[in-house]
């Protein structure tokens, strides 16, 4: 977490930091042009200001696919800690600031870091199955996406991903060439006044019927099946 401490003291954005271009740049190249991403619409996300982006998790591919088609921002991921750990991979995900989370249990330090993020203004990127989707039918939501956007009091966006890097092995998924297909949605709205169980809960199904009408508007757009 020292690079974020060090962010935080200087005050420096990482979105204009000349390694992050670079290796926006090389990325959007990479998906557009070699896993031959189709974005279905653009980004709707602000240009300035926090904000929390939500999507289904098909594979280890998902951070950079969604990454290449939000063009001005850089999304802070929180992802498996596993990864961060992986060498050559492992330094990207901290120039790019990533987040790692530890499986076991609620990871409070991961928290803290992300809800720092969103007080420094950048967007969040959380996938809240919390694990890669086996099939097309979206899996549970934790409901900590919600928590955070109320405490944070930050929009939260939906976005949905499918194409061949599906039920992919990690680097199978990123090495080998795939089709993917890419959709955003509106702002999510709902109840703020409360961060009760009930209340979370009911934001979270909100974000879930979000993304899963994206994976509808997807299916019918692209002629694939929706089930």
């Amino acid at each position: 977490m020292s690079s974020d401490k060090e962010q935080k003291k200087s005050g420096k954005n990482p979105e204009t930091t000349i390694s992050v271009r670079i290796l926006k740049a090389g990325n959007r190249f990479f998906t557009r042009f070699y896993h031959r991403l189709k974005v279905q619409n653009e980004c709707p996300l602000p240009s300035e200001g926090p904000a929390i982006l939500v999507c289904n998790h098909v594979s280890a591919l998902d951070p950079l696919l969604i990454q290449s088609a939000i063009r001005k921002r850089l999304v802070i991921w929180m992802m498996a800690g596993e990864y961060y750990d992986i060498p050559v991979l492992g330094s990207v995900f901290r120039a790019v600031h990533a987040i790692p989370v530890q499986r076991s249990g609620r990871d409070l330090t991961a928290t803290r870091a992300a809800l720092r993020a969103l007080e420094n203004g950048r967007i969040l990127g959380i996938f809240p199955e919390g694990k890669i989707e086996t099939s097309q039918e979206l899996l549970p939501f934790q409901t900590g996406v919600a928590l955070m956007a109320i405490k944070a009091g930050v929009d939260v966006y939906p976005a949905y991903l499918d194409g061949t890097q599906r039920g992919k092995e990690m680097v199978a998924a990123v090495a080998s060439p795939n089709k993917a297909r890419l959709t955003f949605g509106p702002k999510v709205e709902f109840d703020r006044s409360s961060t009760g169980k009930q209340a979370l809960e009911e934001a979270t199904g909100k974000m879930r019927d979000a993304i899963e009408g994206l994976r509808k508007q997807q299916a019918e757009r692209y002629n694939v099946p929706s089930t």
